[in-house]
Order: C-alpha cells, then structure tokens, then sequence
C-alpha cells in the first residue's frame, strides 16, 4: 500500500550518522508512491533546484523502480549486494538496490549518504533541466555514477521520494538523480563518512536530500539558507581601490539567482589567479569559501573590480548583478 509521505527509519549507519532531523519513523518495508506528497517533511521541495516534482516530470524510468521506506538493514538486504556489494558498480547484483539516507559528516549536513555510509555528490558541469550528467570516460572512473536498472530497490532514508530521478547516461546505464542533479559517489572516499570530494575543482558538492549542494557551515552560507539569515550585502564587499587586500586562493559559487537560488543552475570557480567564468554575466549571487577574491566585468580580470570578503545574496546591491566575467584569485 503506497503511504503519502517519506519518512525514515528508525536505523541509521554509525559512520555517518547525524542527528540531523528527520521524519516521524514509518515501518521499513512500506511502499512509498513514486510521485507521494512530502508535505510536512523537513526537507520539503521548496529547496529543490528548478521547483519541479522529480517524479511528476514524465520520468517513466523513475516509476519503474521500486521504492521502500527504511534503510537496506531493515528490509533485510541480503549481503554482498546493491550499496553492500564490494565489486565494480555495473555489476548485476551492485544494481539491485541503492539505499538514499539523509545525515551529516564532517560539518556538511544534511548530506545523502549510501548504504554503506558513502557520501554522494552532484556535478556543477551537470544540468537539472533537462537532467543530464557530463561526466563520462575517466571522469567517471574518479566519480563512479549512481546506477540503477530497472525494477532496482531505492530504500528511502529520509530523502523525499518525490525528489528522487532516474536518467539514461551516454552508454545506456541509468543513473539516479535528486532534485534533477545526477548523483555521484568519489572514487578516493576510501571510508564511510568520509567526504573528501567536497570542493574538488570548484565543481564537485556533498549534495542535500532536495538536490543542492551543500557548504561547510563556516565557510559559507548552507544550502537553503533564508535571505533573512544571509549575510548583509553591505558587509560582504568592498571597493577594489586602493589595491592593497591580499587575496585568499579558495573557491566561489556563483549562483544564477539571488539568495543563492538557482533558477538557471550555478558554477563552481577555484584559483589560483585570474581565472574567466565559463559562464559570464549569469550570476545573481556568490557563496565565498577562502576569500577575499577580486570579481571583474571584464575577461582576463580587466574591467571594473570589486573585492569580495564574503558571501553575497544580491549582487546587484553592489552593482554587479549578471555582471562577473572572471575572478581573481591569491596565488
């Protein structure tokens, strides 16, 4: 019997528990509706990127998996098989289930994790509308996709079925998707909890139940942080005149709506150096980790120049909505 709502079970694994919140326990082994409501869940699809329903969008290859509330543990998963199975992930019985757990690690919360207590990341070369992973050949070696077939077992943990995707990669496989975002694992997480592909290039995030990327809590504003609890624009920048900061080599994100929304998707930037956005004259917002940085109108760090300390929820207070072309970093 299908219930309305996703809720997690009452057991989570250790190595990456949380204490994050999340639903009311429901027993393991009910059947979760693929297009159930979330009303009422702390991770509701006001946070998903786009604002769409996953499962409502058409996604045949999403209402052909079969969905069940509680961990892998709970629905007695046999050993050596779906997130459990220590073999490459193409294998048949690696494709039986994936287990899709909301919890935290190494101050990312909340994270997805799998079954086996990995943490799964989403790509901002990536897009969500239409979903479709870039992320092929070597790329997809370092981040093995999260594959599924047909008639595959997704045990729901506290991440709202509704959220949950399914999309054909390049050579056929078919990969799992939240909030639109193909998912990933990393291929040096050599450990459950470990989450050692947050930031890589710039690009690569620890991702939410709703689909998001997730930010360390000091270094930048989390993922589904209100305007009213952003960072004042008016302390998050300042005039580059007088050229004497010394800039910081970290990273930026560089959202394509204000108060770090993403109506259009966003870009990952790192240093060092002046570095050209790839996509010039989009952002709305920027979330800062290792500033400050110098943003440009111009490429190659020429034009006018503003130096940025911190997070900034409306560009356009400052004057650069839709305006950054390349950024300068230390180093």
């Amino acid at each position: 019997m299908a219930v309305s709502a996703v809720a997690a079970g009452a057991m989570s694994l250790t190595a990456c528990s949380s204490g994050a919140a999340k639903p009311a326990a429901q027993p393991a082994g009910a059947v979760v509706a693929a297009t159930s409501s979330t009303a009422g869940s702390p991770y509701d699809s006001s946070d998903s990127s786009g604002g769409a329903d996953a499962n409502a969008n058409g996604d045949t290859l999403s209402t052909q998996m079969q969905y069940q509330n509680g961990t892998a543990k709970q629905n007695n998963a046999p050993a050596n098989t779906g997130d459990f199975y220590s073999g490459p992930r193409t294998d048949p019985a690696a494709l039986n289930w994936v287990q899709l757990s909301a919890g935290s690690a190494n101050g990312l919360s909340p994270i997805v994790h799998d079954g086996a207590g990995f943490t799964m990341y989403r790509f901002d070369k990536d897009t969500p509308n239409p979903s479709a992973s870039h992320c092929d050949g070597q790329c997809a070696v370092t981040w093995p996709p999260v594959l599924v077939r047909p008639g595959s077992k997704v045990f729901v943990d506290g991440v709202p079925v509704k959220q949950i995707g399914v999309i054909k990669r390049d050579d056929g496989t078919l990969q799992l998707t939240i909030g639109h975002w193909p998912i990933y694992r990393f291929s040096k997480d050599t450990a459950p909890g470990q989450t050692n592909g947050e930031g890589v290039g710039g690009t690569w995030f620890a991702v939410s139940p709703t689909g998001k990327k997730v930010l360390p809590a000091g270094g930048s504003v989390p993922s589904g942080t209100s305007s009213s609890s952003a960072s004042a624009p008016s302390s998050a920048a300042s005039s580059s005149s007088g050229g004497s900061t010394t800039l910081g080599n970290g990273s930026v994100i560089l959202d394509s709506g204000t108060n770090f929304s993403e109506p259009n998707g966003s870009e990952g930037v790192a240093g060092p150096g002046c570095v050209n956005v790839r996509q010039p004259d989009a952002a709305s917002s920027l979330q800062l980790s290792g500033g400050p940085i110098k943003i440009w109108t111009g490429p190659d760090c020429s034009g006018t120049s503003h130096v940025v300390t911190a997070d900034v929820p409306d560009l356009g207070a400052i004057g650069f909505d839709k305006k950054i072309v390349s950024i300068r970093f230390g180093g």
